[in-house]
């Protein structure tokens, strides 16, 4: 079975580590013959940092989906000229600070005291002007007023919205985590997320945990808390799953 796991607010909760606990429970799933795959909205620059080096060789998915991992090699979707100049016009109109993933450098104008800003891995890549990325892959804006998301809305994109955050997660249109594991050729699979952007893998996957109770949780088939995550993949692990685990 394929187990796959998004890392923010599933099984990090500081934005920096997985704990020890957590870690030994996906090695145990590993060593039950079962395959992991991490999932993130991060790029895949930023998400190796996070993951020990015993899960390197893991599958990855990035960007929502807007990057894949297989086999040391990474491979991204952009968005299409027209759109990438039409988001460039909104951004300049309402002048909003932004991080843009390139393939793997990014253009950076946020607030440095914002968390996404420390999670950018700055040894693997540079922070370049937005004119100087090739192509675009991913946009993070910033304190985004109404009328901008109702214009981007307009457009071909997959647009997330997260308010504790107070930013847009804006993807190319079609791109999600669900698409990235057909992209890999992945369509049977149990699930862990804890954000609406884990909504396509709850309905894709054949079972679901959310971890805390977003409102993303309607989606899944059960809702645990953060304490709770280890325990709940050593069960996986541990035993045949059949259609649900003790809580």
């Amino acid at each position: 079975m394929y187990f796959v796991f998004d890392v923010d607010g599933t099984i990090s909760f500081d934005g920096e580590t997985i704990s020890e606990e957590i870690q030994q429970a996906i090695l145990l799933l590993m060593e039950a013959g079962h395959n992991v795959v991490f999932a993130s909205a991060r790029p895949i620059r930023d998400l190796l940092p996070i993951l020990p080096k015993n899960f390197h060789k893991c599958r990855l998915i990035g960007g929502n989906g807007a990057f894949i991992k297989a086999q040391e090699k990474v491979e991204a979707i952009y968005f299409e000229q027209m759109t990438t100049e039409k988001l460039l016009q909104i951004i300049r109109r309402y002048q909003l600070t932004y991080l843009a993933d390139g393939d793997w450098d990014f253009a950076y104008t946020g607030d440095v005291a914002h968390p996404i800003y420390k999670r950018i891995h700055f040894q693997a890549a540079k922070n370049l002007r937005l004119d100087e990325l090739r192509q675009i892959c991913k946009l993070v804006l910033f304190d985004a007023p109404d009328e901008a998301k109702h214009m981007l809305l307009k457009l071909p994109l997959s647009v997330s919205q997260y308010v504790s955050e107070n930013i847009l997660d804006v993807s190319p249109l079609g791109v999600h985590k669900a698409r990235g594991l057909r992209q890999l050729g992945i369509d049977s699979f149990i699930a862990f997320g804890n954000d609406m952007n884990d909504r396509t893998l709850f309905e894709a996957a054949q079972y679901s945990v959310c971890v805390g109770e977003g409102e993303v949780s309607k989606f899944a088939s059960i809702v645990i808390t953060k304490n709770q995550v280890a325990n709940t993949i050593r069960q996986f692990a541990n035993k045949e799953m059949n259609g649900g685990i003790e809580q």
